[in-house]
């Protein structure tokens, strides 16, 4: 909505006098705003936007909608960082689902054939996934631009921005050496852990680490990044039954780092702890 304030003066004589200040609205007749389901993406990570619009004013048919996708700028081109998920587009009319309208997917994806009646509302809700030109580094963001057309009809443009989600994104790997192994001999299992987020998993983050040895390991030893662990303090071991447990908050793997390369793709380069686990086989 449009606000206005106007106020009139009176002279007579001498004598000058104002008055109040009326305020008005004018109602657009037209109007409409994109949400983001969720204001955070990840990696490879789906991203829903509803568009909700509403008509103040006549029916109005035959409209298009155009999502840039979040397009920007690269060097001397254009870089898309989200994907529209084909068959997601639901199109609802005075709350009621429409059969779905023809959806190109771009980019930029654009969705024809809408129509908004006279003083009511029409919602447009479609998934995106981010895609390998999506920014990951803590403090990224992504804002696209939606515009809604139509013949006789001024173009409304809607944005919306979501952030990178900062936070650690883990995995685990296990090998064991030698193999084979002898009767009453030294078994190693190496756990190689790696962080592809963009932030650092910290001894706050809690990082917990369970197995059960089978066959089960005697005089054990225990090393993370190459410093020797002590068992109670730092981790636990079950002798008669294999299960060994890191206690929470020994764990910690740095933040993976972000390069783009020369065509706008982001690489991972992802952060690395090693904990290994050496014992001899009853």
């Amino acid at each position: 909505m449009a606000r206005f304030t106007n106020q009139a003066q009176l002279r007579y004589g001498n004598e000058v006098t104002n008055s109040n200040i009326a305020v008005g609205e004018i109602l657009e007749a037209l109007s409409a705003v994109k949400t983001a389901v969720r204001s955070v993406y990840g990696q490879r990570d789906k991203v829903t936007y509803s568009i909700s619009m509403v008509n103040a004013g006549a029916a109005l048919t035959g409209l298009t909608l155009t999502d840039n996708l979040g397009a920007y700028a690269f060097g001397t081109d254009s870089l898309v960082p989200l994907t529209y998920i084909p068959g997601t587009v639901k199109y609802y009319v005075n709350g009621v689902l429409q059969p779905t309208p023809t959806v190109t997917a771009g980019p930029p994806m654009s969705i024809t054939g809408l129509s908004i009646p006279a003083n009511g509302s029409t919602v447009l809700l479609y998934e995106t996934e981010t895609n390998q030109y999506t920014p990951l580094t803590a403090g990224s963001f992504v804002t696209n631009t939606a515009v809604l057309s139509g013949t006789g009809l001024a173009p409304v443009s809607v944005t919306e921005t979501i952030e990178a989600d900062t936070e650690p994104l883990l995995t685990i790997t296990k090998s064991v050496s030698p193999v084979p192994v002898t009767q009453n001999g030294t078994l190693t299992y190496t756990f190689l852990i790696q962080n592809a987020g963009n932030a650092a998993a910290t001894t706050a983050t809690g990082v917990v680490v369970t197995d059960t040895f089978d066959p089960i390991l005697e005089n054990i030893t225990v090393t993370f990044n190459g410093t020797v662990l002590t068992e109670t303090t730092d981790y636990t071991y079950n002798k008669q039954t294999g299960a060994f447990v890191v206690n929470a908050g020994q764990i910690t793997v740095p933040a993976a780092e972000f390069t783009q390369d020369t065509t706008g793709a982001w690489m991972v380069n992802p952060g690395v702890s090693t904990l290994v686990v050496s014992g001899t086989i009853q």
